[in-house]
């Protein structure tokens, strides 16, 4: 049968395997790794990372802007829910489906850069089209089996993937979301090394049109989880339903039933029991498609506010000139500006060697995404009404037909798949004490003998003898900033910051010891904070590059690093103050009081029927 276990997983049990699965040494150097701890490592990003494209890349971005143009037509696909055969066999043509795919396998062999690049292209024009390609590269069979994959593997699939056999990614489950501990979908081991797959997986991209997948399961003996290469036409694997979305509507999502689904031994990816590992280390890298393509969609949305804000006037003036209107403008570019230079230098920053690029990668994805949705929702304001229009309406009535309410359906769902926002700060949350856990973590472990934290003290205390006066005397050894010119008081700002942020980090842990795995509220602030940082300054670096290459942009760029700077060091004031300010345990008993039912009386109530009704008749007919 194809019902899935229940798994009932403690929360202990549930974070020691996701413990197990992360990546628990650093395989390099990393930029929001070191901020976290007060070291502020401009040098790392500076000058910025900017690696020149290739001919073949440059070719093709020519090719696929003209596609998205003239043959993908979004407003057919949003109102009929598929995609079409031309615009699938098109980006096939395209080679659109070996993006990232090595040449000596029938792909393009572009760059994470590149790759992101056409992303961003794409996503300027169609949501849906983002998704079918991002779900089948950046997190389907060619970037996980390019990681893992044996040659023979490799061999058998990536020049399939790359001619324009989709795939997709299988984890998700009715009953498991974030929570791999509750794993449910099964892989039995049989006598001859073949593997039985049964369970049920919900909400599978591409998985409608998908020749392959990517199927995380659990070992029913051990309960180890693995990841299997599996044919979507193997004998036992069925779509029991087209799942269909606010946005996205022509999304190839499904849920996917395996019954008894037989697979060889060669099917496993990455080892026995690396199933978690694998899905974990491919979304690293996986996650830099979403940025780029909400960045695509931003300037598309940037490009019609300013038109409009000129061309429509009110009060005399084009509203674009009222001052309500121009700091929405100012805010959207300085946004946008900040996404770019986010989305690209953690693709930059993944070409790298010697550079661990899992914070990067979450934080474009989640501060992108987050961004990318105010700037749709700026600019549905703006719009006002014709924002709110459906573009075949406005054009029906012989208006240009912005596709507004379209994006900001499609766009809603970038900050919950691959990985909620909620998920990405946990993630990012777990990193930011990384160290701390590592040197003193013995001293909160409750398993811990008194002995294991006595011999442990003379190492934490040689560790925070150094490394915590230095959060506090810094200032001493902090680099000059002055080739940056006014933009250059904003790293100062940044520098004292990040060493006031692990500074409030370090005393946050020793006020909450143990329970500082709830304080997420807390830990939340402190990730958005780095966050913030960490945008600034990639922002001030790109400036200060097209100014030492003397790009004709660079004074604007000027402009808007120092209007998102002072945007930021508000921000940033704001979410200090907050960290031990804020009212989070009122809050969190309101919550639960909530789930309590003590605030009933405020959900829907029904109405009391008067005697003799035709609802009392009802309900004596019943009994």
């Amino acid at each position: 049968m194809a019902t899935n276990q229940n798994v009932n997983a403690t929360e202990e049990q549930a974070r020691e395997l996701v413990e197990q699965s992360r990546e628990s040494e650093w395989k390099g150097k990393g930029f929001l790794k070191e901020l976290f701890l007060g070291n502020f490592r401009v040098d790392w990003i500076d000058p910025w990372p900017e690696t020149e494209l290739s001919p073949g890349y440059l070719d093709f971005a020519t090719r696929l802007e003209r596609f998205m143009e003239t043959t993908v037509d979004s407003e057919r696909i949003d109102t009929t829910g598929e995609y079409g055969d031309d615009v699938i066999a098109g980006f096939a043509k395209l080679g659109a489906f070996g993006m990232k795919i090595p040449k000596k396998y029938g792909g393009l062999g572009f760059t994470n850069v590149e790759y992101c690049k056409a992303l961003e292209i794409i996503g300027r024009y169609d949501g849906n089209c983002v998704a079918l390609i991002s779900a089948h590269q950046s997190i389907g069979v060619p970037n996980p089996l390019k990681l893992f994959g044996t040659e023979e593997q490799k061999q058998a699939y990536l020049p399939r993937c790359a001619a324009g056999a989709i795939s997709a990614f299988a984890l998700t489950e009715p009953d498991v979301g974030s929570d791999p501990a509750r794993l449910g979908t099964t892989a039995t081991k049989n006598d001859d090394g073949t593997w039985t797959i049964s369970g049920t997986k919900l909400w599978i991209t591409n998985s409608t049109i998908a020749e392959l997948l990517i199927v995380m399961a659990r070992n029913p003996v051990d309960g180890k989880i693995s990841a299997f290469i599996v044919e979507a036409d193997a004998p036992g694997l069925s779509i029991e339903h087209r799942c269909r979305f606010m946005g996205l509507r022509a999304l190839a999502n499904g849920v996917v039933k395996f019954d008894n689904v037989k697979v060889g031994a060669d099917a496993v990816l990455g080892g026995e029991g690396k199933g978690l590992r694998v899905a974990l280390t491919t979304l690293n890298t996986g996650r830099l498609s979403i940025p780029a393509a909400c960045v695509g969609g931003a300037k598309g949305l940037l490009e019609e506010c300013r038109v409009w804000s000129t061309e429509r006037v009110q009060w005399g003036l084009p509203v674009g000139r009222h001052e309500i209107i121009s700091h929405k403008l100012a805010d959207m570019a300085a946004n946008i500006y900040g996404m770019e230079s986010l989305a690209y230098v953690a693709a930059e920053l993944s070409e790298r060697k010697g550079y661990d690029i899992r914070l990067e990668a979450s934080a474009a994805k989640e501060w992108c995404t987050v961004r990318g949705w105010t700037v749709i929702d700026e600019a549905m304001q703006i719009k006002g009404g014709r924002g709110y229009e459906t573009e075949t309406s406005l054009r029906e009535r012989g208006e240009r037909p912005a596709p507004i309410e379209r994006a900001m359906r499609d766009s809603r769902i970038n900050r919950i798949f691959e990985g909620s926002s909620e998920i990405m700060h946990l993630m990012m949350a777990r990193e930011l004490v990384d160290t701390h856990l590592k040197v003193a973590g013995v001293m909160l472990d409750k398993k811990a003998s008194i002995g294991a934290k006595l011999a442990a003290l003379p190492g934490i205390a040689a560790f925070y003898a150094v490394w915590y006066p230095k959060l506090w005397l810094g200032w001493l050894f902090r680099p000059s900033y002055a080739r940056f010119g006014k933009l250059g008081a904003h790293l100062v700002f940044a520098e004292a910051s990040s060493r006031r942020l692990a500074r409030a980090v370090f005393h946050g842990m020793m006020l909450y010891q143990a329970k500082m795995e709830r304080k997420q509220a807390f830990m939340f602030r402190a990730v958005d904070i780095a966050m913030e940082l960490f945008v600034m300054v990639s922002n001030i670096v790109r400036a200060q590059k097209m100014i030492d290459e003397g790009k004709p942009e660079a004074t604007s760029a000027v402009e808007l690093s120092d209007l998102f700077a002072r945007n930021t060091r508000l921000y940033v004031d704001q979410k200090f103050r907050e960290l031990w300010a804020a009212d989070d345990d009122g809050k969190a008993a309101v919550g639960r009081h909530l789930l309590e039912e003590r605030f009933g009386w405020l959900e829907p109530q029904k109405l009391p029927q008067p005697a003799g009704s035709a609802g009392d008749e009802a309900s004596a007919a019943a009994k």
